[in-house]
């Protein structure tokens, strides 16, 4: 590892790895470092990723695709399934990765475009000089080092502390964040090809629990819940409830609990010689908490705007400044649209769940929009309204 490069990207995940890898493909000498020994290890994700939004960064490979989704079941409090097509079911059905692979595919590409990558290396500070992040400090292997950078990269996901150390408020609110535990299960009964979602306050609260895929008897089983909905029992509690309910004879190989930012995107994404990615800029979906996407569109986009702003000699706040922009342009409108789908959903009752889970038996749904459906939920059921006022 050199002392200087002209960036420094602080975790390995696919966000950071994506502005690694296009910075490097600029021509720029790029560090990547992450703090585990393994990039992709310990994973804190339910998998689930759309196939046209993948396919824009990835080339689709068996090696780290668990199950091709051809669809979604959500389950409203009283057993009512909703059946969509995978052509509505969003984001977050298509594939279901292994991302221990998948992880360390996209930082392969990312070496391999010339970026230096650096394993059990993180992050303990930032190098600031008026103002200006020219570097980091690090341990490396229980070493401390100092590497200088024209720009680092905070790629650290929702507990970001490179933010932070810049001046950036990267603060949630308990509504805008979501704690999640999953299981993953083996020797259970599922459809192989169907991402499945259940609702209601029994098992999740303030959220869903997912049921995804990874084999013929195997998926990821994990829930997730807003800390505002947390009233002394755990995620952890929630979900072994629901396994115990759905797949009593099932065998838990993993267990894995963390957090997703739901807030929609951060005010500010970048300062002087800084920007930040993926959850650390918090642009995963405030609906469903898929960030995989976005986050790597996230890291495209400031791998560009980067070696723009090194190549002028300028990586100010106000050159940087164009990140925000251009991410805001290609993200924002989506987040802040499902940020305010995310503030109804969250307070709507089992009861209305139940009312709009009867209301759409037998609809199609490749011929509507969200406001479009809410119109005809309230049209069969007038009473739902005051709870679904805020979709129309």
């Amino acid at each position: 590892m050199k002392s200087e490069y002209d960036v420094i990207v602080v975790g390995g995940g696919p966000a950071g790895s994506l502005a690694a890898r296009t910075a490097a493909q600029q021509g720029l000498e790029v560090l990547l470092i992450e703090k585990r020994q393994e990039i992709g290890d310990p994973v804190r994700c339910a998998e689930g990723v759309g196939k046209v939004g993948l396919a824009e960064y990835m080339d689709p490979d068996p090696n780290w695709i668990c199950a091709d989704i051809k669809k979604a079941r959500i389950f409203s409090p009283d057993g009512t399934m909703i059946d969509i097509s995978e052509k509505m079911a969003g984001n977050e059905v298509g594939y279901v990765l292994e991302r221990k692979i998948f992880d360390r595919a996209v930082a392969k590409t990312a070496a391999r475009a010339g970026a230096e990558v650096q394993v059990k290396t993180q992050a303990t500070g930032l190098i600031l000089e008026d103002g200006v992040v020219t570097g980091i400090r690090g341990k490396q292997r229980g070493n401390d080092f100092e590497a200088r950078a024209k720009v680092v990269v905070g790629a650290d996901g929702v507990e970001s502390k490179v933010g932070r150390w810049a001046g950036i408020n990267t603060t949630l609110k308990l509504k805008d964040v979501e704690t999640c535990a999953q299981f993953l299960m083996t020797d259970i009964d599922i459809v192989p090809d169907s991402c499945d979602f259940y609702l209601g306050s029994k098992y999740a609260p303030g959220g869903y629990v997912w049921v995804f895929p990874k084999g013929k008897r195997e998926a990821n089983v994990g829930m997730g819940m807003l800390g505002s909905h947390y009233k002394g029992k755990h995620p952890i509690q929630y979900i072994r409830d629901f396994a115990d309910w759905k797949f009593p004879e099932g065998k838990i190989l993993e267990t894995v609990v963390g957090a997703v930012p739901v807030s929609g995107m951060l005010p500010r994404l970048s300062t002087g010689g800084l920007v930040l990615v993926g959850d650390a800029g918090h642009v995963s979906d405030p609906i469903t908490g898929g960030g995989i996407i976005n986050g790597m569109a996230s890291g495209r986009i400031a791998g560009h705007v980067i070696a723009e702003c090194i190549k002028g000699g300028d990586v100010s706040a106000k050159a940087l400044s164009k990140y925000d922009r251009l991410a805001r342009e290609e993200l924002g409108k989506s987040l802040d649209k499902n940020y305010k789908i995310k503030e109804v959903v969250t307070r709507v009752s089992d009861n209305t769940m139940n009312v709009v889970a009867h209301s759409l038996q037998g609809v199609e749904f490749e011929n509507f929009t969200i406001p479009k459906l809410v119109k005809e939920i309230v049209t069969r059921n007038p009473g739902v309204i005051k709870e679904l006022a805020g979709l129309i």
